[in-house]
Order: structure tokens, then C-alpha cells, then sequence
């Protein structure tokens, strides 16, 4: 995939970029399929149509002015997609005949990664969120912990960063060719997390100290394991209190060393490195 060319200096070509060559098919890529997102609940009981609602249904009528006719991809966030065809196209809703399901744009990693991730302030845990979806997680934890940037008002202040949190989240599967949308669960207190029954062996909690390497965890990890959790804290880093927890809990604690990390580098770094390692980031 890459090549040396020069001193110092390494060029690498990418998959997926057409080289233009004559007389060769241009393969049907993301960008190429215009695709909706529409929930289970918006399918008949038969499988034979969709409607899309709401933003969906204005993006298709207005941004991307399809009419009765145009053939459409449409995702549950499941795991499903389907080639359908617009029969009817309304100011707020859509109808969509199902010509057939096909394959996904992009398949699913084979790794089921859940990101606990402290709660982080401004537009970073929205930031997390969208890269996350893209590299493939299946679940995402926000977390109270005791550094942690912000402090939520209330339950409806959570509510509502859980709505707006799935909402970047099922834009980041549309974009990146995911037919699932990670599930956004509701804020839980640090301690309540870490005591959440299961195996531990796949339970990483990420520090910025007092933790193993990364290639040492991975000795002590099924080379099939296809469930993980990776906890990642805030700006402010774990307590003492709180590492002390996690490891009492069965979590093992992970330093990846070299350089200090912004949480919502780290968050990103921790993901591509857990699905380069077991996932399908090869």
C-alpha cells in the first residue's frame, strides 16, 4: 500500500480513489448512494415501504430536489438497507416503495466497541461522537466523573445532550456509509459504570498514568474477542480514587505514553487503535 520514495519521505497510495484508467468501472462507492436514515418503527409491518419524516424527508425534497421515481438508499441503524424508489414526496414526509435490501455501503467491525467517554465541554464530546460513529463503535457511555468538564443542570439538560448526541451520531453513520447508528446511552455516574456486571478481561479503563502498555494489555486479550469497553476520562485525568476504583472493579488500566493527549484526541486515538488491533482497521 505504500512506497519509499526518496530519503526521508513516504508516499501512500489509498484504496478507494479512482486512478482513472480508460474503460475501467468506476465501483458504486458512500458518496455515490444518496441515503436516508428512517428507524424500524418507520417501515410497514410487510417490509415493503418506508416513510421518511422530518429533516430526512425535507433533505430529500429540498436540498436534494428528488422527485417521484428517483431510486434512494434507505438504513434502519440496525444493520439494514434497502434500494428504494420515491412514490410520493410531501413538504414534511415521503414515501418510499422497497425495490430490495442490499449491502450496506461500508460493512460492521467485527469488534463490538463501547466508548465510556467523561463528559467534555463545548462542541468536544460532539466532536468524539461523530469520529467514533465513523470508526465504528456500536455504543457510546457518557460519563460523570469526578474531573469532569461540565456538570448537567438537571435530567432534561441530559435529555436533551442525548437527543442532539444520537442525532450527530446517525448524520456520522449516513456520511461514512454505516447501515447501524450507535446507541447514545444515558448519562451515568462513574461508579455505577465500573461496577456494571461482565467480563473484565475486555474492560479497559485509559490513563494518562499508573497503567500497562497497550501492547501488554493485548497479550492478555482473546485474539477473538469481539466485545470491548474503553473508558476514557476528561481534561482533568482520573483521581487517584478513581483508578483505584476501576482496577478493584476488574478493569485493567491502560497508558499509552509519549505525548500528553487532549480527552477528545485521546478518545479518537483509543478507537483506532482498539479496531486497527481487533477490529477491521487493517
Amino acid at each position: 500500500m505504500g512506497c519509499a520514495d526518496g530519503v526521508g519521505q513516504t508516499f501512500l497510495s489509498v484504496p478507494g480513489l479512482h486512478n482513472g484508467q480508460a474503460g475501467m468501472p468506476v465501483p458504486q462507492t458512500t458518496m455515490t448512494r444518496r441515503r436516508f436514515y428512517a428507524p424500524p418503527t418507520a417501515f410497514n409491518d410487510v417490509q415493503n415501504s418506508v416513510t421518511l419524516v422530518a429533516d430526512e424527508a425535507r433533505h430529500l425534497r429540498e436540498v436534494l430536489r428528488l422527485k417521484p421515481g428517483d431510486e434512494v438508499y434507505v438504513f434502519n441503524g440496525e444493520g439494514k438497507e434497502f434500494l428504494s424508489r420515491i412514490e410520493e414526496s410531501r413538504r414534511d414526509n415521503a414515501r418510499l416503495q422497497i425495490i430490495r435490501e442490499v449491502e450496506p455501503a461500508r460493512p460492521e467491525s467485527q469488534l463490538q466497541l463501547t466508548l465510556a467517554l467523561a463528559l467534555l465541554k463545548g462542541e468536544k464530546f460532539d466532536l468524539v461522537v461523530q469520529k467514533a460513529t465513523e470508526l465504528g463503535v456500536t455504543r457510546i457511555v457518557p460519563v460523570m466523573t469526578k474531573n469532569a468538564d461540565i456538570r448537567l443542570r438537571d435530567e432534561s439538560d441530559a435529555a436533551k445532550r442525548v437527543t442532539r448526541w444520537q442525532r450527530i451520531a446517525m448524520e456520522a453513520a449516513k456520511q461514512s456509509g454505516r447501515a447501524v447508528v450507535p446507541t447514545i446511552a444515558n448519562v451515568i455516574a462513574f461508579n455505577s459504570l465500573i461496577e456494571i456486571p461482565g467480563g473484565r478481561n475486555d474492560c479497559l479503563m485509559f490513563s494518562e498514568r499508573d497503567g500497562q502498555s497497550l501492547l501488554q494489555t493485548k497479550q492478555n486479550i482473546a485474539a477473538d474477542v469481539n466485545q470491548m469497553t474503553a473508558l476514557v476520562g476528561s481534561e482533568g485525568g482520573w483521581n487517584d480514587e478513581e483508578i483505584a476504583a476501576a482496577r478493584a472493579a476488574g478493569w485493567t488500566v491502560v497508558t499509552l505514553g509519549g505525548r500528553t493527549l487532549r480527552a477528545e484526541t485521546a478518545a479518537i486515538a483509543v478507537i483506532a487503535l482498539l479496531q486497527y488491533l481487533f477490529g477491521d482497521l487493517h
